[in-house]
């Protein structure tokens, strides 16, 4: 094979040099960003930039309380979805875009008073589905705070 050279990291290195820097996130089903796996405030922001249209609102809105409830909150993109813990791993909350709606899990929710309306088939899990429109900031902040003590889920 000596003296035979591959073209398939020239290939790779073409196809990144063909797309271009500012390309937009494709949206998956429902709308939700499709953004790469990455821990911090970047990937998180980047998910909530591609968010479409009100949600995107909705998602620094939610970010900004989490971030205000909980000093110091670690943040990552998972599943394509952001995730904020008391510690990298340790997750207490993230959410998602729907079509019509923003899905927040609080993944210990069945601790919560009072309780987050939405069921999940998971034992602990609760959720709060936010629809287009103003949604209690207050209430959403106390549950931030709440499930910011309990035992995150490692993840």
């Amino acid at each position: 094979m000596a003296g035979k050279t591959s073209t398939k990291p020239a290939k790779a290195v073409k196809r990144a040099l063909a797309k271009p820097a500012s390309a937009q996130p494709k949206l998956l089903s429902g709308g939700n960003p499709q953004i790469a796996k990455g821990y911090g405030d970047a990937p998180v922001q980047a998910y909530i930039a591609a968010m479409p249209g009100w949600k995107r609102e909705i998602g620094k809105r939610l970010d900004a309380l989490i971030v205000r409830a909980v000093p110091g909150v670690a943040k990552a993109v998972k599943w394509n979805s952001p995730f904020y813990g008391v510690e990298e791993g340790v997750w207490f909350l993230s959410f998602h875009c729907f079509d019509r709606y923003v899905k927040v899990a609080f993944f210990r929710g069945t601790s919560l008073r009072p309780l987050p309306p939405g069921e999940s088939k998971q034992k602990e899990v609760r959720y709060l589905d936010i629809y287009e429109g103003a949604f209690d900031e207050g209430r959403f902040v106390a549950w931030v705070k709440q499930a910011s003590k309990l035992p995150g889920e490692r993840m």
